[in-house]
């Protein structure tokens, strides 16, 4: 199976590392991708490569898309080959994770109304302007959506994103 994570400068670093090397762990190739390939850093330092312009990305090769948050998710809503990404992902029914301000990628996207979400709770009258169903709860999953609000809710986070790969492995 394949990840891929889409990200640029001012993520939150744990949001981004703790799914890289947990799904990493689990076996899945990962590819990180942003504006352009090369070195992305995180608000707290943290230097990273992107192996990906978001430009490269063929989004029918992955398994799962995971969007962390910090401030990389509002420069990001803004490109229109992220936002076709994520719709090509909800599209086609394949999972979607996006913790903090991850959502706004997809409001942008114009991918949450009806359905249920959380995220950081900057962004709650964004998301229910969206036409989301907000919830402040750890995670939240509706279908192939799982949302989660911060880094103290990365635990509930990836065992919500392990127990859906493993659905998708059979």
């Amino acid at each position: 199976m394949k990840a891929l994570i889409i990200s640029a400068d001012l993520f939150e670093d744990s949001e981004l590392t703790v799914p890289f090397h947990a799904l990493l762990k689990a076996g899945l190739d990962i590819d990180i991708a942003s504006f352009e390939k090369g070195c992305i850093t995180g608000k707290h330092g943290l230097r990273l490569e992107a192996r990906l312009s978001l430009e490269e990305v063929e989004p029918k090769y992955y398994d799962i898309l995971i969007l962390p948050g910090g401030k990389a998710p509002s420069a990001l809503r803004k490109e229109p080959k992220a936002l076709e990404i994520a719709r090509y992902f909800f599209e086609q029914g394949k999972p979607v994770a996006a913790i903090c301000h991850g959502p706004q990628i997809l409001i942008s996207a114009g991918l949450l109304k009806g359905r249920e979400v959380t995220g950081y709770q900057s962004i709650k009258e964004e998301l229910i302007e969206a036409g989301a169903i907000y919830k402040d709860e750890k995670v939240v999953i509706d279908r192939n959506l799982i949302t989660s609000r911060t880094p103290e809710d990365l635990d509930e986070f990836m065992g919500a994103i392990r127990k859906c790969l493993r659905k998708l492995s059979g």
